[in-house]
């Protein structure tokens, strides 16, 4: 027998001894559940005893503050769902469904806090790459932890100087949020065993009471932290009432925090899942996968097989409800179009905002007519089954310009100036090549609302972002376009390929209602992917 063979078995002893060690315990704990409740603080007590988040003072100062994020800064008092999030967009579905069927088990066990999140951890990690979850942790989770937020407990903490967070989580789904977007000084969490560059999914340090009364000792010392926020529907959380000077209890039910209020503008976010994977949301999405994806190619064959009046119709039948405006006012200023000054009879330069890979074909769609549509790093796969001709940039300024003018002088062109796609109410900033090379430009505003996949991503595999998209149960497309750009408002005019780029972002912005920022195409993929968001050919 050699030597692989010799040291497999005894891994799998180790596992094995390492779950009988931790039953054995877990049993324990259970045999003495009963006493150990009668003696603590339950849910309605602790409630009762202390008063109410919405009551503490706004202080500022040097005041200390220590809580958990679990049912305290979150509304939300299970964690499933986000260890949902981890076992989808940074493992797989398989994963996830795995984790999904875990979950009557774990809601078996009930309070048995401590053995359910060994469980959700070994599954969510075991054999997931560092590198997925550090994905995960900065492009995925910050977005539902800022849905989640609890708006008063959130204001106590943002009043307060020292922040402390203390949990049992993993301290590497909550630690990037925690410190970057909400300004918490020291996290303290269960730390993940890792070998190789992958979670082996046990646990090498939890957070029991003594590691929480070490990490208050070594923390503050011999004083004692000025506030404490607890949970009530979390009785686990007695060790802070006697450590800390003042108590306030946090409600599940609080109240949302609204965009206007985020610590941190939520811009970018990446991952497939549109919705917060509760078990129950989980469940329905397993159930549809099948019929979604049946129904990602008929919309696809509607597209491409039916004349654009038939396609309309037929795609709001199937759930996918297209929306057109301004149309008459683009075919009345096309009517008169001879009495403005044009040079080598050029076509018409339609600018649009970009929310999915599908933009040219709507805006396409809503003129009746295939537009031939500039890219950039658009893969072989989108380029193979698109039904308008797309044509690929070399992010050469002077190559694309020429590119464009010669598209120009064959028909009309679409142009995405922002150069990749944003799914949140905000504007990229605008390239100005687009301004520079056309003189008869009409703006386009579009908008998209989809029920669970988002069709855009910027780590996962991107000619499957169109797929996603037309897999929802129900999505909508709103396609607006805006009156021309006056000839004095252009480059022809004098104005600079700068000023046309930025009043035209203006004027899309507050047609859709969104807010415009200075932020760029490779802004967002650094930020979400750590790279250019280059495709390699």
């Amino acid at each position: 027998m050699g030597r692989r063979e010799k040291v497999f078995p005894m891994v799998l002893f180790s596992i094995a001894a390492h779950w009988l060690v931790c039953c054995y315990r877990a049993a324990r704990k259970t045999r003495g559940y009963a006493f150990l409740r009668g003696n603590s603080c339950g849910p309605q007590q602790i409630s009762s005893l202390h008063p109410s988040v919405t009551k503490c003072p706004s202080k500022g100062g040097a005041q200390t503050l220590v809580c958990d994020i679990q049912g305290t800064l979150l509304r939300s008092s299970s964690f499933f769902p986000f260890f949902m999030l981890v076992a989808f967009e940074g493992g797989n579905p398989l994963r996830a469904l795995l984790l999904l069927l875990s979950f009557p088990f774990i809601w078996f066990l009930g309070d048995q806090h401590e053995l359910s999140l060994r469980i959700m951890v070994l599954i969510t990690f075991c054999g997931l790459r560092t590198r997925d979850m550090d994905t995960v942790a900065r492009a995925v989770l910050p977005k539902f932890y800022l849905e989640n937020l609890n708006l008063h407990s959130y204001e106590v903490l943002a009043s307060t100087g020292k922040r402390v967070v203390i949990t049992s989580l993993p301290r590497v789904m909550v630690e990037g949020f925690l410190r970057e977007c909400l300004g918490v000084n020291d996290v303290v969490g269960a730390e993940l065993q890792v070998v190789g560059g992958y979670y082996t999914g046990f646990v090498s340090r939890g957070v029991s009471m003594a590691v929480k009364h070490t990490a208050i000792n070594e923390l503050f010392g011999n004083s004692k932290p000025d506030v404490g926020l607890v949970s009530s529907c979390n009785p686990h959380d007695h060790l802070l009432i006697s450590h800390c000077k003042e108590i306030y209890v946090s409600s599940g039910t609080g109240a949302v925090m609204p965009r206007e209020k985020y610590p941190k503008p939520l811009v970018f976010h990446d991952g497939r899942l549109a919705f917060l994977p509760t078990p129950l949301a989980t469940l329905s999405l397993f159930l549809w996968l099948p019929l979604g994806l049946t129904l990602a190619i008929i919309r696809a064959l509607i597209g491409i097989l039916l004349p654009y009046n038939a396609a309309i119709i037929a795609a709001a039948l199937t759930g996918l409800h297209l929306r057109f405006q301004g149309l008459s006012t683009i075919e009345t200023t096309t009517n008169n179009k001879n009495t403005r000054s044009t040079e080598g009879n050029k076509g018409v330069l339609y600018a649009c905002n970009h929310r999915t890979l599908l933009d040219p074909i709507m805006v396409s769609t809503a003129l009746g007519k295939p537009v031939t549509a500039v890219t950039y790093s658009l893969s072989k796969m989108s380029e193979l089954i698109a039904p308008v001709k797309t044509v690929r940039m070399t992010r050469n300024r002077e190559r694309d310009a020429d590119t464009m003018r010669r598209l120009l002088d064959d028909g009309d062109l679409i142009v995405c100036p922002e150069g990749t796609t944003c799914r949140e109410p905000y504007l990229l900033r605008f390239s100005s090549l687009f301004a520079e090379v056309a003189d008869d430009i009409v703006p386009v505003a579009v908008d998209t609302k989809v029920s669970m996949f988002h069709g855009t991503t910027a780590t996962g595999l991107k000619w499957l972002d169109p797929v996603f998209f037309l897999m929802n149960p129900w999505a909508e497309y709103r396609v607006e376009f805006l009156e021309r750009m006056p000839s004095e408002l252009t480059c022809t005019g004098g104005c600079s390929g700068w000023d046309v780029a930025n009043r035209i972002q203006r004027r899309l912005a507050d047609a859709l209602g969104f807010g415009c920022t200075t932020l760029t195409r490779k802004d967002k993929y650094l930020m979400l992917a750590g790279n250019e968001g280059v495709v390699k050919q």
